[in-house]
């Protein structure tokens, strides 16, 4: 599969319920889980099979220049050694506006990312660094 934004996380962006130079965005890094474009929510990524390995700190350094979403490069530090990790979910852990993180089922999910520089990744106990991609579409356009 490709890199694929979710359905109801586009429509999240058209009716202000998902803020991403304003709310707390994460990633976490995904094992076993097969993209389903209609998952709207954290818990149900799990529900259907995801297994959360790592999570990130919130994103830095967050831009929207022209519809397409970028930030700072992200380390997940000492990764427990595990199976491989296959993909990225990117999602807003936060209110619109801001705070800290709601319950996993109110977690807008955005991003599903399993083509990346260190992608697929076996987890050994080191740090995990996710690179975006540097070109014109950086993280996703809109």
């Amino acid at each position: 599969m490709a890199n694929a934004l979710f359905g109801p996380g586009r429509e999240g962006f058209l009716a202000g319920e998902i803020d991403w130079d304003t709310a707390v965005i994460k990633a976490s890094l995904i094992r076993s889980y097969t993209f389903a474009s209609a998952n709207k929510f954290v818990d149900q990524v799990v529900a259907a099979g995801g297994v959360q390995v790592a999570t990130s700190t919130a994103f830095t350094s967050k831009t929207v220049t022209n519809g397409t979403a970028d930030a700072a490069d992200v380390t997940f530090t000492a990764v427990a050694a595990g199976a491989a990790v296959t993909g990225v979910l990117i999602f807003q852990s936060s209110a619109v506006g801001g705070g800290g993180d709601v319950p996993t089922s109110a977690q807008r999910v955005i991003a599903y990312i399993d083509t990346a520089t260190n992608l697929p990744v076996t987890p050994n106990g080191g740090d995990i660094t996710i690179t975006w991609d540097n070109g014109a579409n950086k993280i996703f356009t809109l």
